[in-house]
């Protein structure tokens, strides 16, 4: 289908693909792409179309299993509790595949951008005691615990270590999906 370009505004140069796939583990998705032919912007999206039981994975992380899988869905909160570290999805939250060691350079990143934006010392000192932290951790100098909490299923840590279990519904309700709800009063 074609559709006016958010980006340049430009009618009808959009072309918009959408299609259905059937992907082990998550099962049915919908991929789509978008593309404007006049000023080049792009955008992909995965969507799992199906819901599963609401889960938590749990790993306690050591320098031995660094490389053990990770999959998070654009649903899922994944934390660090012992560092005060937690991403929470949003209404752009976008879902990757990884390893342990991954998901701990992507926090890394965060709390530098964090780091970059605060002025006071003591947020920045704060950061830097994060940041040293994360390093032991990668290092085999220290261990943390790694948790996804997904209300809709679809994110795993794939490790014979890592613990699972249904969330509850308290927990539930105290998730973020990242998507937009629209409540009557």
């Amino acid at each position: 289908m074609k559709i006016d370009c958010p980006v340049c505004e430009c009618k009808n140069s959009m072309i918009v693909i959408t299609k259905t796939e059937n992907i082990p583990y998550f099962g049915e998705i919908m991929e789509s792409t978008a593309k404007c032919h006049d000023c080049g912007y792009k955008h992909s999206d995965i969507m799992c179309l199906e819901q599963k039981e609401p889960v938590r994975y749990e790993l306690k992380v050591d320098k031995s299993n660094l490389n053990a899988r990770v999959i998070r869905s654009q649903s899922a909160t994944i934390s660090i509790p012992e560092l005060g570290l937690k991403v929470e999805p949003g209404p752009r939250s976008q879902g990757y595949v990884s390893n342990v060691e991954g998901v701990l350079t992507r926090f890394h990143d965060a709390v530098v951008t964090a780091m970059n934006l605060v002025e006071d010392e003591q947020s920045k000192e704060n950061a830097s005691n994060i940041l040293k932290e994360l390093e032991k951790v990668k290092n085999g100098e220290d261990t943390v615990t790694v948790i996804i909490e997904d209300p809709f299923g679809h994110s795993i840590i794939i490790h014979e270590d890592a613990l699972k279990r249904k969330l509850s519904l308290e927990e539930i309700k105290n998730l973020k999906t990242g998507f937009t709800v629209f409540e009557n009063e």
